[in-house]
């Protein structure tokens, strides 16, 4: 009998921001959209820097891009399996990929809310 070697939280650490940062070289080379929120994440972050008053106010306004990120990168996975599985139509397969444009489309709003909030305030 082999004994096991435990996994800890600082062994698994490495391997897991590997595979992290090659999941978002995947979205960004095969994501036009990705590297479209990307390049809205550069536009906006100085931006946000300069028309935060304040730290808490400067992370509102960044969330709204992150929720984007999480929200397309959810969305690539979804169609990323549903690809995998079959090229054929069917009803599921279309359904999960609406669904995870939904929300894509959720989070836009949300980013277009508070941007929209912040740059009314300023007027």
């Amino acid at each position: 009998m082999t004994k096991n070697k435990p996994v800890g939280f600082f062994s698994r650490l490495a391997p897991a921001t590997q595979h992290s940062w090659s999941g978002f070289k995947a979205a960004y080379k095969h994501e036009m959209a990705f590297r479209q929120e990307v390049l809205l994440f550069l536009v906006t972050t100085p931006l946000a820097i300069w028309l935060a008053n304040g730290f808490v106010e400067f992370v509102l306004l960044m969330s709204a891009i992150v929720v984007i990120f999480i929200a397309e990168l959810l969305n690539s996975a979804i169609e990323a399996v549903v690809d995998r599985i079959g090229v054929e139509r069917h009803e599921l397969s279309g359904r999960a990929k609406d669904l995870g444009s939904a929300a894509v489309f959720v989070a836009l709003c949300y980013f277009i809310l508070v941007w929209t909030y912040k740059i009314y305030t300023l007027v």
